[in-house]
């Protein structure tokens, strides 16, 4: 089977191939930040939800998702993982741990430990990274939790 080389494509076609109950987005604006994700799709930056990825002191991959207002805490994420406070993936390590780059980095589809801040269910529906800076996903966050099988804690700031 081909590999699948856009990021965006390949988001999709593991949204369809795992039957995921949201939406794949696409802009011809950038949604690399908050406040031009919000301006793009018309919505407010509490309606998003970032996923901050850091490294374990094992070389884990660690996703925070925080609500777009919020920033994660490397401390309490740690806390919750049970390990020491991990540090902030680069771009470079983000690329190579999940296959889509800073700044369109989705919520799922990709091998990590996924953390939801409790904040993110304050929502009916968020929107959070379509894998690549025009791109992005609209879902629930109880389906969001189900696909990446996140943790809730409270890991933002």
């Amino acid at each position: 089977m081909n590999e699948i080389s856009c990021p965006a494509e390949r988001l999709r076609a593991w949204m369809a191939a795992n039957h995921v109950q949201g939406d794949h987005l696409s802009f011809a604006e950038s949604c690399h930040s908050v406040a031009e994700a919000a301006a793009a799709a018309g919505i407010s930056p509490e309606d998003l939800v970032k996923s901050i990825c850091m490294i374990a002191d094992n070389g884990m991959l660690l996703v925070a998702i925080v609500k777009g207002e919020d920033r994660a805490s490397a401390r309490r994420l740690g806390q919750a993982a049970g390990c020491p406070m991990p540090r902030l993936a680069t771009p470079t390590e983000m690329l190579a741990a999940t296959g889509y780059p800073c700044g369109g980095t989705p919520p799922f589809g990709f091998a990590a430990r996924f953390f939801i801040d409790e904040r993110v269910f304050d929502r009916e529906i968020v929107y959070g990274g379509g894998g690549t800076a025009t791109t992005l996903v609209r879902i629930a966050p109880r389906e969001l939790q189900r696909l990446n099988g996140a943790t809730v804690a409270r890991i933002r700031k």
